[in-house]
């Protein structure tokens, strides 16, 4: 065993019991803020709803103040990859908008993300968040107990690349718990048949990151915001997922 299989921290039935909670409340609120993205909102405005949502049903918000981060929710558009800081910025018609959002329920995350459409996008854009959507569904159908943690990275990436796009290889999805991230990291790319074996108990945030164009990501001056190098556009689709001896189950579907 690893040192990294080592700190991974397996889940009772019971603990799932409060990661569904968990789960499915951040569910609900990824709906409520997707359903609220049109043209001439601002991502503040968005911030706005998921601060009220997360108050109004007893949870706190998981990405306020963690590590610094200013704002409730990541709201990335076009071009910006994950952790897009909300502001003044109206979303416009053709815009597509990656939307993150995570909540501490009773001492228990819930992380889960969606990239939606503002109005019509272009054919281009609508494979993007199609592929991206099943790149994720084809990952969590990997991830199943006696498999490897590299079978669910590779089904990610091959369906990705199969479609013309690229993932990103700085950020991945990870474990998740009483604590927002926990081991072990879950790549975007990987090979079939390696990395640690999963185990009932282990509870995982998988994460699809996909470009248009080319792999490569860069920063904006906000220390926060991760872009595409070149201008293209940019996926990002999260469930949790957990492992059991039943099969493995989706906590952030309704």
């Amino acid at each position: 065993m690893s040192v990294a299989e080592r700190r991974v921290e397996l889940k009772t039935s019971k603990e799932i019991d409060a990661l569904r909670a968990a789960g499915r409340l951040a569910a609900r609120l990824l709906d409520a803020v997707c359903k609220e993205a049109g043209s001439g909102v601002t991502t503040d405005d968005l911030d706005r709803v998921s601060a009220e949502f997360i108050r109004k049903n007893g949870a706190r918000p998981a990405f306020l103040g963690y590590r610094g981060f200013p704002k409730t929710v990541c709201l990335s558009v076009n071009d910006e990859v994950v952790h897009g800081i909300p502001g003044p910025r109206k979303l416009a018609e053709g815009d597509i908008l990656g939307v993150d959002v995570g909540i501490l329920l009773n001492g228990w995350y819930g992380d889960t993300a969606r990239t939606v459409a503002v109005g019509k996008i272009s054919a281009g854009a609508q494979k993007l968040l199609d592929v991206s959507k099943e790149s994720l569904e084809q990952s969590m159908r990997a991830a199943l107990a006696g498999g490897r943690l590299g079978d669910v990275s590779y089904a990610m990436q091959s369906v990705v690349e199969q479609a013309g796009f690229s993932v990103v290889r700085e950020y991945g999805g990870h474990g998740i718990g009483r604590a927002l991230h926990e081991d072990p990291h879950v790549p975007c790319l990987g090979k079939a048949g390696t990395g640690m074996r999963l185990t009932p108990g282990l509870v995982l945030a998988l994460e699809v990151m996909a470009n248009e164009g080319k792999q490569d990501i860069d920063h904006k001056q906000d220390g926060w915001t991760v872009v595409t190098k070149d201008g293209s556009l940019s996926a990002h689709f999260e469930h949790t997922v957990a492992i059991t001896e039943d099969g493995t189950e989706v906590l952030t579907r309704i």
